[in-house]
């Protein structure tokens, strides 16, 4: 049997070869739609890396976040409530120590406010942040210090600010100066201990213990709570047990919260990608269609052709089994032609597009090349060849020998 169908696939490659133009130019909707369909997987693919990368790093897969839920919904509209549990530094410390697990807490509420510097009454606008402790890695302090634990809970009225909110206070003084500034917030006035580094920030920052927020300022922009894991394994196990705190706690239990890990974020961005590969799929699916049709054309024009070929092999020995093999082998193999060089021209097409999407969007993209993607083309090459080649060869295993030979 093996040997059979090996035979009928170099017959099927000698009679490709002696119709090659005819054949290449029948299989071109093959060739389009196989190279679009690579560049459409290999561009998707590579978007979908550097949209996982991009959540990876602004956010942790470690975190998992515990947000305001401020609205309700009435009649299918959006209305803000009137009343509302939210996190306080006192919540905040219960619920960590709560925690069966190790794991890091950080608690924020940030408004864009006013502040004014003491000394020279300038007032400037700034991002106000209220932070417990630790503070997070990602700020780090150039000059002076952060705040401590002892100042956190004996609510001593001491600040850091970021270099431009520095620069903003001493004027064409030295950043450094600021320290020990004193700025009035909400008629509290700080003490400026310490300068972090801008990093992306563009706008001044002013960062203080959370405690001393008033309740009024908590209320009407409740903190934000993150739980970082020390693995991401105990991530679903610190969910679990941080909703269960909230239920037993909080007198409207999660109906005030929502609980987010970035893994549900990555989640939805793969079903996001994977939507618009189907219905990207199923468009460039009809020039691969047509090429079918291409395929099934060759192959019909084929059996004209050598209708008394295929008499004679009748009338000496050969069973349909042996017909069919051949015609359905030919269409495999032509398929897979046209596959094999549609992957190629859809390779060269995305190497040409990377350069052009970096130059216009500025962006580090990069094409992904997954085996997904060369099996997916390699079982197309398949279905396309047996589904339009079956057809073409059935009817040449069903024609007569002597009608065949007669028709010369």
């Amino acid at each position: 049997m093996g040997k059979k169908i090996l035979v009928s696939f170099v017959t099927a490659l000698q009679n490709i070869r002696t119709r090659f133009f005819h054949t290449v130019l029948s299989i071109l909707g093959i060739v389009i739609g196989v190279a679009a369909l690579v560049a459409m997987l290999s561009l998707i693919d590579g978007m979908e890396q550097y949209a996982q990368e991009q959540i990876t790093k602004t956010t942790s897969l470690k975190a998992i976040l515990i947000q305001p839920n401020l609205y309700k919904s009435v009649n299918e509209v959006g209305v803000k409530k009137q009343d509302y549990n939210y996190l306080t530094y006192d919540s905040f410390v219960k619920l960590r120590a709560s925690l069966t697990k190790s794991a890091k807490g950080y608690l924020y509420s940030r408004q864009n406010d006013e502040i004014t510097a003491k000394a020279t009454n300038l007032s400037v606008g700034t991002i106000v942040t209220g932070m417990n402790l630790p503070i997070h890695p990602d700020i780090q302090l150039l000059y002076g210090t952060a705040f401590s634990e002892t100042d956190l809970k004996n609510r001593r009225a001491v600040a850091f600010v970021n270099q431009r909110l520095a620069k903003q206070l001493v004027g064409k003084k030295p950043e450094k100066t600021a320290i020990n500034q004193q700025i009035v917030y909400k008629g509290t006035t700080l003490t400026v201990i310490g300068i972090s580094a801008d990093k992306d920030a563009k706008v001044g920052q002013l960062m203080m213990p959370i405690t001393l927020f008033p309740d009024s300022v908590l209320k009407a922009t409740p903190p934000m709570g993150i739980i970082e894991a020390e693995n991401v394994e105990e991530v679903p196990e610190l969910k679990k047990q941080i909703e269960g705190w909230l239920t037993t706690n909080m007198s409207t239990k999660l109906a005030d919260f929502s609980i987010i890990t970035n893994e549900q974020r990555v989640s939805q961005v793969a079903k996001g990608f994977l939507l618009f590969r189907l219905i990207m799929g199923m468009i460039v699916g009809i020039s691969v269609l047509v090429g079918g049709i291409g395929v099934m054309n060759v192959l019909l024009i084929s059996v004209t052709e050598r209708t008394v070929e295929i008499g004679v092999r009748k009338a000496l020995g050969a069973k349909r089994q042996d017909i069919l093999w051949q015609f359905l082998s030919e269409s495999i193999t032509i398929s897979t032609f046209g596959s094999l060089l549609g992957l190629a021209l859809g390779l060269l097409s995305t190497m040409a597009f990377v350069p052009i999407v970096k130059a216009l969007t500025d962006v580090p993209f990069q094409m992904a090349y997954t085996w997904n993607t060369f099996i997916i083309i390699m079982v197309i090459a398949m279905l396309i060849g047996v589904i339009f080649g079956t057809y073409p060869a059935m009817r040449a295993a069903r024609l007569d020998p002597v009608e065949a030979i007669r028709r010369e």
